[in-house]
């Protein structure tokens, strides 16, 4: 089992790793992803994907890097260290969606900005 080295005392622990692991697993379901959908993404299996989650495998510096730009998140929140920032951030089937649009040529992703832009305004002047 990979070790990581508690900060306040220099030593290497357990339980830093499964806090990695768990925040890994946490992030992922925000993301509204599975454990096959992240490990197609990643280009691996879903039982190594499985294995990072359980804490049985290191994340390493290059996986981090692709872990991040997958969940959108930085690189120091995935590994536990930015706490304080809340980020609001699309899941599930919006994420799914707009990464679709991303796809698209420049003037039908703007297309589609102008109308949830619009349709987000009439919501927020609703209330």
């Amino acid at each position: 089992m990979a070790k990581v080295t508690d900060n306040r005392r220099g030593i290497a622990t357990k339980e830093g790793l499964g806090t990695i692991a768990n925040r890994l697993v946490k992030l992922r379901k925000e993301a509204g992803l599975s454990q096959a959908q992240m490990a197609e993404k990643l280009g691996i299996s879903q039982t190594v994907v499985s294995d990072y989650e359980r804490g049985a495998l290191r994340l390493h510096g290059e996986l981090i890097l692709k872990l991040s730009e997958i969940l959108s998140v930085s690189a120091d929140e995935l590994l536990g260290r930015e706490t304080n920032k809340p980020k609001v951030r699309p899941s599930g089937k919006v994420q799914q969606l707009f990464e679709e649009v991303t796809a698209l040529p420049r003037r039908q992703q703007d297309k589609v900005v102008e109308f949830v832009s619009a349709f987000v305004r009439q919501q927020q002047s609703a209330k």
